[in-house]
């Protein structure tokens, strides 16, 4: 099997390339990764140390032009005679990867959250009912494409550096013309983050977050909070967690103050470990936590941090 991994390196090579390129490694066969934009050959041919092959970039786009890409890939599909083609299941996959099964008349896997199976046919398991039950898809036609659920592979380094090609994948002219731009701040990107520190309107106020940043930085954890703090402005959009905003899959999600409706269960009940801290003790998150904290967040906040340092510090 011969597999085409897209990667999205406009924010720079991360994580979720790192699980797109082993999974495709696991798969099986020849790996080659396709890619737009500038960013440093010697940071693309790492992905070598994932399994790839080879890195094919098309320097002339510099934007995630839904249309473009399709066209990119479909021509690096052509040139490397791929049976399969891997995304990491973001917001550039949910646009191209659907164009990209109508143009190669190939069977689409959206969010797959296992590595294939091939007894009986070709088959992934996805998440369904918002991450409540799981499904299991069978693929059936020549070309394959699979867009893999973020945090479902460890990423494994066993390989050395490979080669960058320039790449021709006569994409064509932008129907999209980009006004601004406006990026996630902060160090660990969302959907890549393992461990994730949330809080709601339990915490009364926009003035009270640093605690919350606190233990944060103390976990090295990203920041997150619910629908309702984003909504009236104490917390920017691109933190908003749950079915309307960023669904996400951590090992560890700390949820302070937040109640746990159902919208926001739906995109962070992928997470490993969940632990809930609210003085509600009818509080719906309790239901869905591994662990629930019966408490004030001003107060448990503050000594969670402390204990961290306290713990830091004395295995340094």
């Amino acid at each position: 099997m011969s597999t085409l991994v897209y990667i999205t390196s406009s924010n720079g090579v991360g994580k979720s390339a790192f699980e797109a390129v082993t999974y495709a490694k696991k798969m099986g066969g020849d790996v080659v990764v396709v890619t737009t934009g500038s960013a440093d050959s010697s940071v693309l041919a790492g992905l070598g140390q994932y399994g790839a092959s080879k890195v094919l970039v098309d320097r002339s786009v510099t934007s995630d032009d839904s249309q473009q890409l399709t066209r990119v890939i479909a021509t690096a599909v052509a040139s490397t005679n791929a049976n399969a083609i891997v995304f990491s299941h973001d917001l550039v996959a949910k646009a191209v990867a659907p164009r990209l099964s109508v143009r190669l008349k190939a069977g689409l896997v959206a969010g797959a959250t296992s590595l294939p199976t091939t007894d009986g046919g070709f088959t992934c398991s996805v998440n369904v009912f918002s991450g409540k039950a799981f499904g299991n898809v069978n693929v059936k036609t020549d070309k394959k494409i699979i867009s893999l659920l973020p945090n479902s592979i460890q990423p494994e380094s066993t390989g050395s550096a490979c080669a960058v090609e320039e790449f021709n994948g006569n994409a064509g002219e932008s129907r999209i013309k980009v006004i601004s731009t406006k990026k996630p701040e902060g160090e660990i990107p969302l959907p890549e983050a393992e461990l994730v520190v949330s809080a709601g309107r339990g915490m009364k106020g926009p003035e009270n977050w640093g605690i919350v940043e606190d233990l944060a930085k103390e976990l090295g954890a990203a920041t997150a909070c619910s629908r309702p703090v984003a909504d009236i402005g104490w917390r920017p959009h691109h933190e908003h967690v749950g079915q309307t905003g960023v669904a996400i899959r951590p090992n560890l999600y700390i949820a302070a103050g937040i109640s746990g409706a159902i919208q926001h269960l739906a995109g962070v009940n992928g997470s490993k470990v969940i632990v809930a801290i609210n003085t509600d003790p009818e509080a719906p998150f309790f239901k869905a936590a591994d662990y629930g904290v019966l408490g004030d967040v001003f107060e448990v906040l503050p000594r969670l941090t402390e204990a961290l340092k306290k713990f830091h510090a004395s295995n340094n």
